[in-house]
């Protein structure tokens, strides 16, 4: 089992930047891939990015590549999302996800957090 939970969401300015936390539970975090998801209302959830368990592999929705990086600490069990040139577009629900392989589809992720809210104003 894995819990995950999201924090370091917020109000910010378009072209602002913010991290986002995604802090495991378990002794077994750093055998998981980890990733990013957001959903915004009346949306589905969207693939945000990636990264392999040893985090040499990084992957990104093409929405977000070369504004967004992925990152993680296996030594402290988190994974982070740094939001730079944020748009109004990115406002959305934040969630980490935990699974077996590097992949874009919700399906394929067995753990989820509860979420960070991410608003961008115009």
């Amino acid at each position: 089992q894995v819990q995950l939970v999201e924090s370091g969401g917020g109000l910010v300015q378009a072209g602002g930047s913010l991290r986002l936390s995604c802090a495991a539970s378990g002794r077994t975090f750093s055998s998981y891939a980890m990733a990013w998801f957001r959903q915004a209302p009346g949306k589905e959830r969207e693939f945000v990015a990636a990264i392999s368990w040893s985090g040499g592999g990084t992957y990104y929705a093409d929405s977000v590549k070369g504004r967004f990086t992925i990152s993680r600490d296996n030594a402290k069990n988190t994974v982070y999302l740094q939001m730079n040139s944020l748009k109004p577009e990115d406002t959305a629900g934040y969630y980490c996800a935990a699974g077996g392989i590097v992949v874009t589809k919700v399906g394929e992720y067995d753990y989820w957090g509860q979420g960070t809210q991410v608003t961008v104003s115009s």
